[in-house]
């Protein structure tokens, strides 16, 4: 049974829930956070503020009622300031920085936008999602959301995967690298691989440099769908990747990320998963939407259909990873016999 309750009101709250994201998109992309980043306490007029942005006036004063109004923003006769909730996370001075996430909710609303569209036709409505852009912030974007959005969990499933006694790891379509550079940091004899686009490359080298790991954590540009796999490895990890594919290339992937691993070795496979009564959960369900309607044949898989195509690849002991993770979220593992 659904845990929504559908009346009157949640229904007009849904409806403004999609004002409540463009305002804070729209700050994010203003760099609005970051302007007032001026230290504990620190405030600015919205006058000078709209000077500092380039923004009209009366246009960034409603704005400010806004986020002020949804607590992001503080506000007193010595003008408006952050709350340290913003600081931390929309401020690009800080570490914690997640106005990625927020640019790429925004470049991807479009797709959305056509969704009844995607569904009568069964084909994305757009030419090319984020990660396919030809923009490089586009696609900068895209990946420091995929990184905001790993870092959390990273800890807890390089625990979950027990890899003190694996040696070499491959990090499939890894993106900016976000396990990889976790699990070496967690176990020291451990050398990781990350598989991806060339476009990539630059993003995660970056981030290796700034964890320290560029010794054992290395890049290696392809497609997978393409080009040959490095090999062989004691164990392959591919977090958030087969979603992107569609049931035939989800087959392959799975087939090729077994075909280099070493006897004993073991496959896991993070994702999204769709009960296998296809009733929810909530955030798989509408994420396979998410896939309908930016990739070509994509969609969020059940555990049945993953540990199918992991029997297939010649896997076995497949089952679930012990680990608390974010809702709708899983690991599946199989060993290579």
């Amino acid at each position: 049974m659904s845990a929504f309750q559908w009346n009157h009101q949640s229904f007009m709250e849904l409806s403004r829930n999609f004002w409540t994201l463009r305002a804070v998109q729209a700050a994010v992309e203003l760099g609005l956070f970051t302007a007032l980043d001026k230290g504990e306490g620190g405030k600015t007029t919205v006058g000078d503020l709209a000077k500092t942005l380039g923004a009209d006036g009366r246009g960034l004063g409603m704005l400010v009622t806004a986020l002020t109004a949804l607590g992001l923003l503080v506000r007193d006769d010595q003008g408006v300031g952050l709350t340290p909730e913003a600081a931390r996370y929309l401020s690009e001075n800080s570490g914690e920085y997640y106005g990625h996430a927020l640019i790429h909710q925004a470049n991807i609303m479009p797709a959305w936008l056509g969704l009844a569209e995607a569904v009568k036709t069964g084909q994305r409505v757009t030419k090319a999602s984020a990660a396919e852009s030809g923009s490089d912030k586009t696609r900068e974007d895209f990946l420091m959301a995929m990184y905001n959005n790993a870092r959390y969990q990273a800890a807890t499933v390089a625990k979950a995967l027990d890899l003190g006694s694996r040696n070499s790891l491959l990090d499939l379509g890894g993106g900016p690298g976000t396990y990889a550079i976790e699990f070496c940091l967690q176990n020291p004899n451990l050398s990781a691989v990350i598989f991806d686009l060339p476009g990539s490359e630059p993003v995660a080298k970056k981030i290796m440099a700034k964890m320290g790991v560029a010794d054992r954590v290395k890049f290696v540009a392809g497609d997978y769908n393409q080009d040959p796999l490095p090999k062989p490895f004691d164990a392959v990890f591919i977090s958030q990747v087969i979603h992107q594919e569609s049931p035939q290339g989800a087959a392959a992937l799975v087939a090729k990320a077994a075909g280099v691993l070493e006897k004993g070795g073991f496959l896991a496979i993070q994702d999204l998963y769709v009960d296998n009564d296809l009733t929810g959960p909530v955030t798989p369900a509408l994420f396979s939407l998410n896939m309908l309607v930016n990739t070509i044949g994509g969609q969020a898989y059940t555990f049945a259909q993953v540990e199918d195509l992991m029997k297939k690849a010649g896997l076995s002991d497949i089952g679930l990873a012990s680990a608390k993770l974010p809702p709708g979220c899983a690991i599946m593992m199989g060993i290579k016999a």
